[in-house]
Formats: structure tokens, sequence, C-alpha cells
């Protein structure tokens, strides 16, 4: 499932730079009474300040992302928006059975979703839609959609790298179709919907 950023860096750029611009342009234009130049001018500081957290905020700690499919469902659904923990893989692993955002390993200029179903080391198997992680079998209870009859591998992760399948997995275009996931392509951990109202919550 392809996902798309709510949050465009170049634009807050952009809207930064418009704010520098006419800070400059206040400061100068001195038929302006001073009392209400710098009114002005502090406005545009702290208006600037809000683009520059914001910034900060978004290529570092959070993002938000728009579900345009149905990939992983009932997990995520059409239309969901969710908040991504861009932070989270600093300080812990990648986990088995974390939902994750990611550039896409054929195309990085998209962002996909999926569940991290194998480790770097694990040998991964799918008989029948039953997945088998190093010859267990690997429970998936309440987050995927049945029925669902595929066959796939056994395969071994490559170090570094991820297997990852959507949870709808007969609508999922996924490792099973262009390999793993580089861990440098992990943009970060989906934590929260935010929207709609109905869908509040934690993502599992």
């Amino acid at each position: 499932m392809s996902v798309s950023s709510l949050s465009i860096p170049t634009v807050i750029l952009g809207v930064s730079a418009l704010l520098v611009a006419s800070r400059i342009i206040v400061k100068r234009v001195y038929q302006i009474p001073p009392v209400v130049r710098t009114s002005i001018v502090e406005t545009l500081d702290a208006c600037i300040f809000a683009a520059v957290l914001s910034l900060v905020i978004i290529t570092f700690i959070v993002q938000a992302f728009y579900i345009p499919s149905g990939s992983m469902e009932p997990t995520l659904m059409i239309n969901d928006r969710i908040l991504v923990a861009k932070f989270l893989y600093r300080f812990q692993p990648v986990q088995r059975g974390d939902v994750i955002v990611f550039r896409y390993p054929l195309n990085p200029q998209r962002d996909f979703v999926k569940r991290v179903i194998g480790l770097p080391g694990d040998r991964v198997q799918l008989k029948e839609g039953v997945v088998y992680v190093d010859g267990g079998r690997l429970s998936e209870r309440g987050y995927t959609i049945k029925p669902d009859f595929g066959n796939y591998g056994p395969i071994t992760v490559p170090p570094k790298e991820y297997f990852v399948l959507g949870d709808n997995r007969n609508n999922s275009e996924d490792s099973r179709f262009f390999g793993y996931v580089p861990r440098a392509n992990i943009i970060g951990k989906a934590l929260f919907i935010y929207w709609p109202p109905q869908r509040i919550g934690f993502v599992h």
C-alpha cells in the first residue's frame, strides 16, 4: 500500500522564506509607525519559529500520512490518517509485528506501509496462507483478513533487511513481490490513527 505524506517540508521551507522576506520588508518600511512595525515583526518572528519547529518535528520526530488503499485492512482502512514516529527506531530495534512506513525499494519516491514479519536472519515461509518463522507458526490472530491460501518460500531474510506483508494478504503488494525492505528505507513506526474520529486509536 502506497501512503501519502500529509506534511511537505518543501512547502514549509517556502513559507518560512516568505515570512523571512516579509520581516525584512516590514523592518525597512519606515512609514509604518514604530509600535505597529514592532508588533508585526514580533508576529512574524513567532510564525517563523513555528515553521522551523514544524520542520524539525517532521524531519526527526513524527509525521502524518494518509492511507489511500486497503492492503492493510482491517488494521488501517482507506482514508485513515496516521501518525508515524520517526525517532523511535533510534532507541529500539524494529520488532516483528510492527507496522512500519518505508520507502518503496523499487521506487524510493513512494512510501509504503506494511507489517514486519521477518527480521534479519529469520527463515520465513507461507504455506496455505499460514506464516511460519523459523519453523514455528506465527500467531496473527486479530489483524489479517482471511482467507488466504498463498504459498511462498521458504526464504532467509538477509542482514539489515526485513520481510513485510500487508494484513490484507489477498490485496497487498509486499515482500512477496518486491523483496526485502532495507533498514535504511524505514521511515518510522505507525503509532496512532488520528482521523476519522470513529477510528481514533493506537495502531496494533
